[in-house]
């Protein structure tokens, strides 16, 4: 039986949220809060990741949606100096609204390069890789995205949700 390849199952780089370094996390927000994804089952899916460029279209790493929020340093109002305020201390409650103050400090911390945020790429497959080959890069780097290499550039992604589609296939098959 033949399986896929992570080129057959992988959503191309064109219809996947990228965006080069000095964007910044305001925009790489803005970037997945405006993708939709249609996957291979034809359900429409956010994208939990953007990938970062260079300038020569080179892939730098990927900014998880976690990532994002871990950057706009939501737990502080000022990370700077050694008296910066604690805005949400583990052992407190959230504040209940957003005030000018904090509302000022995420603003700022947003216009960092989304590169700050960033986390580099730990594994990618090939183009024509089989469906098991990829679900096993997945299990062992422990990632949800895998980039899919074809001649050395990017040709786009393959996710878990994708994976996981085409190995409930089989299963239904066996």
């Amino acid at each position: 039986m033949k399986t896929p390849t992570a080129a057959e199952i992988m959503i191309p780089l064109e219809e996947y949220p990228h965006i080069p370094y000095w964007f910044t996390i305001r925009q790489a927000l803005v970037e997945l809060e405006n993708a939709a994804l249609t996957t291979s089952g034809g359900r429409r899916s956010l994208p939990r990741v953007v990938l970062v460029f260079n300038e020569s279209y080179q892939l730098l790493g990927m900014a998880r949606r976690r990532d994002l929020l871990r950057a706009l340093q939501l737990d502080t109002v000022s990370g700077r100096g050694a008296g910066h305020r604690r805005l949400f201390r583990r052992d407190a409650a959230a504040p209940q609204e957003v005030n000018e103050e904090i509302l000022g400090r995420l603003r700022e911390h947003a216009e960092r390069p989304v590169s700050d945020a960033m986390t580099p790429i730990t594994a990618t497959v090939s183009a024509d890789d089989p469906l098991l080959k990829v679900a096993r890069e997945l299990v062992e780097h422990d990632v949800a995205l895998l980039p899919v290499l074809r001649e050395g550039s990017v040709a786009g992604v393959v996710r878990t949700v994708e994976v996981l589609h085409h190995v409930t296939g089989l299963l239904g098959e066996a």
